[in-house]
């Protein structure tokens, strides 16, 4: 899903090379964007569906966009869909993310010391679920779009939590789907002279927070007093 100008053409594009090096057979790959140009002819581009957020002035939608995904009918499209965010880095094989066995699949979201008890929230960077099967989890959120905001920080929060309520909710074998910064960064002070590394089992590096798949290949983080060296891997894997 792309939208505004925050990641151009060459997100998509390169995100659909990682999928279709490492994903066996046949597949349809979808773009909800508002913007197709120089998205490359294998992907297909469609119109993102209007959420009907009531904004304050200034307010940004953001990632509340994605539950746009759970349309009783998306396009008419139908199978299983398995969603990733454009700024993520495949780096092994999505096979498994098709048959890993659950009704919905999401990453359990990365641990924060500051945070206690169960941790149920998933991280909605990769998810896998059948189109259509989970209209409720939209129509809830448009019936209650106010409330729903009120009682959750974002769209995941929400996500979770309505299908955990239904006990529909499942992770991803934590392994694949490794956080670059909490997984891949050397421990200080070794990040001042070792390079970032892929963890062992890892299918799908996500990239949140303050660092992005050009900043890390670049050496570069978003974060006073902290350092990487360059991720050269990137260069590898996040390529057309």
């Amino acid at each position: 899903m792309k939208w505004g100008t925050k990641y151009g053409p060459e997100y998509v594009n390169r995100l659909y090379g990682m999928v279709r090096r490492h994903l066996s057979g046949d597949f349809s790959f979808i773009c909800l964007t508002d913007d197709a140009t120089g998205v490359r002819p294998e992907v297909r581009c469609l119109p993102i569906p209007p959420l009907n957020l009531n904004l304050k002035p200034g307010q940004r939608d953001g990632a509340w966009k994605k539950l746009t995904t759970f349309e009783a009918d998306l396009h008419g499209l139908r199978g299983t869909a398995l969603f990733l965010d454009l700024d993520v880095v495949v780096v092994g094989s999505l096979d498994d993310f098709f048959t890993q066995p659950g009704e919905f699949l999401i990453i359990r979201d990365y641990p924060r010391f500051w945070r206690t008890g169960a941790r149920i929230i998933g991280n909605s960077s990769v998810y896998r679920f059948e189109l259509g099967a989970h209209a409720d989890v939209l129509a809830n959120f448009r019936a209650h779009i106010e409330q729903a905001q009120r009682d959750h920080r974002n769209e995941q929060v929400y996500l979770s939590h309505f299908l955990h309520d239904q006990g529909k909710l499942g992770y991803w074998p934590a392994a694949w789907c490794p956080s670059f910064k909490y997984h891949c960064i050397p421990a200080w002070p070794s990040n001042w002279w070792r390079e970032p590394f892929i963890p062992e089992g890892a299918r799908i590096v996500i990239f949140h927070g303050e660092v992005n798949p050009p900043d890390a290949l670049a050496g570069k983080r978003n974060k006073r007093f902290a350092h990487i060296e360059p991720a050269r891997w990137i260069a590898e894997y996040w390529k057309e």
